[in-house]
């Protein structure tokens, strides 16, 4: 039996220790909120300060392996919101399996405008592999606008 995983490890500045404390704070809740939920949407991650006490900088990443991208945009979202974050933020993301599996390996990126509150774009190692194999034009393969 093969185990498929999905990791990542990014970071985003919210611009003050005190932003950073309470999206920390923010995030403790709405995990602790939905601790018995049958599908969680904060919980596929690790949420901690890049440089300890005093920074501004989360640092978002996954511990086991089960990362949930999806869970990342929608806490992200959810934070700019609330901390009222402006501009473009971005992270990629991979795929890989414990063991050689076909089309189990791969990865992609996700842009969000923080400002307009919206994932504006990604795309899929994966999807562009299959275009360039189809002999599609890769240099017109784009990200995708979710």
């Amino acid at each position: 039996m093969a185990d498929y995983f999905t990791q990542f490890s990014c970071v985003l500045d919210v611009g003050a220790a005190d932003k950073a404390v309470a999206a920390l704070d923010l995030f403790l809740r709405l995990c602790a909120e939905e601790e018995d939920a049958d599908n969680p949407e904060f919980s596929g991650f690790a949420l901690s300060l890049q440089d300890g006490p005093g920074s501004s900088i989360l640092w978002f990443h996954d511990d086991d392996g089960q990362g949930d991208v999806e869970g990342v945009i929608r806490f992200v979202l959810r934070l700019a919101g609330e901390l009222g974050l402006t501009g473009l933020w971005g992270f990629d993301y991979s795929h890989s399996c414990s063991r050689p599996r076909l089309e189990a390996f791969g990865g992609g990126a996700h842009v969000i405008d923080l400002s307009a509150r919206k994932s504006i774009g990604w795309v899929s190692t994966h999807e562009w592999l299959t275009a360039a194999l189809n002999g599609d034009d890769v240099d017109a393969v784009e990200a995708l606008v979710a």
